[in-house]
């Protein structure tokens, strides 16, 4: 699925789009497992104002902070315990490794990646992936499922945005 986004509030409603329909996903869905988004894109283009909007559709409140320095930044919702990562600055799988990631994601558990592909294949498979890109003043979308349950996030997001 391929979004055309005019500015940072048009990516902010898609985050929170996304939160919605990860929410009726999940509710959907026999047994309650974690989920997995990966979020690709230069810097600045828009990965952590996608993930604001998503967390505060699910329900958080206060500061949505970027995880760039702490590298992790938890929020305990509901529903859902979400755990938002930021990869950039790490060097390689060891450093990856050592944050435990894997262990994170459980039964309610929301795994949010910022450069996955810093990762080296100690992450937890993606089950949607967003790569968002400069287009002009604007940015350009791209949705990707990887799994059953990231074809579902997808269905439903569609329908909402119809």
């Amino acid at each position: 699925m391929d979004l055309d986004l005019a500015d940072a509030d048009a990516t902010d409603a898609l985050g929170q789009a996304l939160g919605r329909s990860l929410a009726v996903t999940l509710r959907n869905r026999e047994r309650a497992s974690g989920a997995v988004l990966y979020l690709r894109g230069d810097l600045g283009a828009g990965k952590t104002t996608c993930v604001r909007g998503l967390l505060r559709a699910l329900g958080a409140s206060g500061r949505v902070r970027s995880p760039t320095y702490t590298l992790i930044e938890t929020y305990d919702l509901e529903s859902l315990c979400c755990t938002h990562v930021d990869l950039y600055r790490l060097q390689g799988r060891s450093e990856v490794e050592e944050l435990g990631l894997r262990d994170l994601l459980g039964p309610g558990g929301l795994l949010l990646v910022e450069w996955p592909e810093k990762g080296g294949g100690a992450l937890p498979p993606a089950d949607l992936e967003v790569a968002l890109d400069y287009d002009g003043e604007g940015r350009q979308a791209r949705l990707l499922s990887h799994s059953p349950l990231g074809e579902g996030w997808l269905e439903n997001l569609a329908l909402e945005t119809r």
